[in-house]
């Protein structure tokens, strides 16, 4: 059970600094994705294709 949640944890400062670090590297084209809870959640669940349909999203509502 301990080792369950260490690997949620583990997965979910990964997707922290996965988001931040894409934040970093696309300041210069205009693209922002919000570090929060529903963000962080789609990327630890779905991994780097919950980031590109975060990217997706921003481009549908932009």
């Amino acid at each position: 059970m301990i080792k369950l949640i260490i690997n949620i944890l583990k997965r979910i400062v990964i997707s922290f600094f996965i988001l931040y670090g894409f934040n970093l590297l696309v300041n210069s084209i205009q693209i922002f994705i919000p570090i929060n809870v529903v963000t962080i959640g789609t990327v630890t669940c779905l991994g780097f294709a919950g980031l590109l349909s975060l990217v997706a999203l921003f481009f549908l509502v932009k």
